[in-house]
């Protein structure tokens, strides 16, 4: 039997960015379990100094802030995407970080169609007129004041060929559209499968991210891109903020550079009154949804299933979904700790 020093701390730092509904499953190891809706930066050190393993799904975690927890052997992510976790520091500290995985495989796809389905055919748009009382105006059983375009014989350009990016393109096969996958920015050795980025910009009627935000992505598309793109596409973004220069976008819009954009993610959220997307909230081309693509109820129980079993696993002894390189035996030293 374990003694009351040989229990594992286990620290949610902001579980309400997951549904109260959700069911989180039991962790089947001796533990105690701190839950906190959020942390903010200064809640942050107190409440990770002592644990041994930290949930977190976008509380950042710094090279401080690992510091100074001693006993942390695990950070769980209640994601994918890894950038709000320091891994040179956790490498260096032998703090193993584990992310979850393909749980958005229908939910993002599904998110991005509705996007490109609403601006296609102007829905949002035609919405509003509706509401504003122009159809009794026009007099007639319909009226045409918003362009409606059809999908099939389209071309969709893909950015991102992960599981996200090829299910997009299943998807859009299925709807008749000829799908194209952008190679890497600045490279053309890529083979057959895919087609050179800057002709991806020119060709595509529709462009969609599916990449992740690193130094090589930020501000992957900016005004030089956006001049390059010949057919007025869609830009529709439901991976990271940032892989869009907003000002950018915000110019390519007014400009009529391209025929509009449907994104669910922008660089700082929730979306702070300095950002310049606030210039483009009413534009009837442009739809921003606040980062909800991920969110359906069956893919966040997935999600957090999968949490969960990562961190059983990792004390199991067999960590899943590892995505750093720790220098320690960071899962010794837990094992040590805990008398498992």
């Amino acid at each position: 039997m374990h003694s009351e020093s040989a229990l594992l701390k286990v620290v949610f730092l902001d579980r309400s960015t997951i549904p109260a509904s959700t069911n989180l499953k039991e962790l089947p190891f001796a533990h105690v379990l701190e839950v906190f809706d959020s942390t903010t930066p200064d809640q942050l050190l107190d409440r990770i100094r002592d644990a041994d393993i930290v949930i977190t799904n976008k509380v950042r975690l710094s090279a401080e802030a690992l510091t100074h927890a001693k006993k942390l052997r695990l950070v769980a992510i209640a994601a994918t995407g890894s950038d709000n976790v320091d891994l040179a520091t956790c490498n260096e500290l032998g703090i193993t970080v584990c992310n979850v995985r393909e749980y958005a495989g229908h939910t993002v796809p599904e998110h991005t169609f509705a996007l490109i389905f609403a601006l296609r055919r102007s829905l949002v748009a035609y919405r509003r007129a509706v509401q504003a009382g122009r159809w009794q105006e026009s007099g007639q059983f319909c009226f045409f004041d918003y362009p409606i375009k059809d999908l099939a014989g389209s071309t969709l350009g893909i950015i991102g060929d992960g599981v996200l990016g090829k299910a997009t393109a299943a998807i859009g096969r299925s709807l008749g559209l000829n799908v194209l996958f952008a190679a890497f920015k600045g490279r053309n050795d890529m083979g057959m499968l895919y087609t050179p980025f800057e002709r991806v910009l020119e060709e595509s009627d529709i462009i969609t991210l599916h990449c992740p935000l690193n130094s090589e992505t930020r501000d992957l598309i900016s005004d030089a891109e956006f001049a390059t793109m010949k057919r007025k596409p869609l830009l529709i973004n439901t991976a990271r903020g940032g892989l869009v220069n907003e000002g950018a976008l915000v110019r390519a819009l007014k400009s009529n550079t391209i025929s509009g954009a449907g994104f669910d993610v922008v660089t700082e959220e929730p979306l702070p009154v300095s950002n310049p997307l606030h210039e483009v909230l009413d534009h009837p081309s442009f739809i921003l949804t606040p980062h909800v693509a991920w969110a359906s109820e069956e893919a966040i129980q997935t999600l957090a299933d999968q949490l969960m079993d990562n961190i059983a696993a990792f004390v199991r002894g067999v960590p899943a979904n590892i995505v750093n390189k720790p220098r320690l035996q960071a899962l010794e030293n837990l094992r040590a700790s805990s008398d498992l």
